[in-house]
């Protein structure tokens, strides 16, 4: 009896072990702020992400998803992911900050240790006119069914980032 208990624990071991991939259970970035290199601007490609110590989530938003809007109105403008609009996460080998992004050199370190490119997913943005100031329009970015699929073909369901940020532009003459 004693054999069979611990040939049963020593498989049970040997199976449960990690083949040391990375393992992400959850993508949480709801309570970080959305950041940017350049100011948004109307009728072009965008680059934003939010970034969380060493992970980060980046939005490349199709060109002209940024629209003029209409004063007095609300525009909804829906980008399809990966068509139109594209979301990339990132775990990175320690803690990154903006420069990563902005800088005209690339930093060197950290390294990305993993990057999943969503599959599937919609970006929805709200044009309308900001509240505190008439010359501009406010867009409210938020994702919808965003799917993630790692290299190993596990699927990331577990997604607390439906409320991506805003962001203005200014309101044409």
């Amino acid at each position: 009896m004693r054999k069979i208990i611990l040939s049963v624990f020593v498989l049970g071991t040997i199976f449960s072990c990690s083949d040391g991939d990375l393992q992400i259970e959850t993508i949480d970035f709801d309570s970080v702020s959305l950041q940017y290199c350049s100011n948004p601007v109307r009728n072009a490609k965008n680059l934003m992400f939010k970034i969380n110590e060493s992970e980060a989530l980046i939005l490349e938003l199709q060109n002209g998803a940024l629209n003029n809007g209409v004063v007095g109105d609300t525009i909804i403008t829906e980008s399809t992911v990966p068509n139109q609009s594209q979301i990339t996460y990132r775990v990175f080998s320690d803690a990154v900050d903006d420069d990563y992004f902005c800088d005209d050199i690339p930093v060197v370190d950290p390294t990305v240790i993993q990057e999943v490119v969503a599959e599937d997913g919609l970006v929805i943005i709200e044009t309308m006119l900001a509240e505190s100031d008439s010359t501009l329009f406010a867009h409210s970015i938020s994702l919808s069914g965003i799917s993630f699929v790692t290299g190993n073909g596990e699927r990331i369901t577990n997604l607390a980032i439906s409320e991506f940020g805003e962001v203005t532009t200014d309101v044409p003459n």
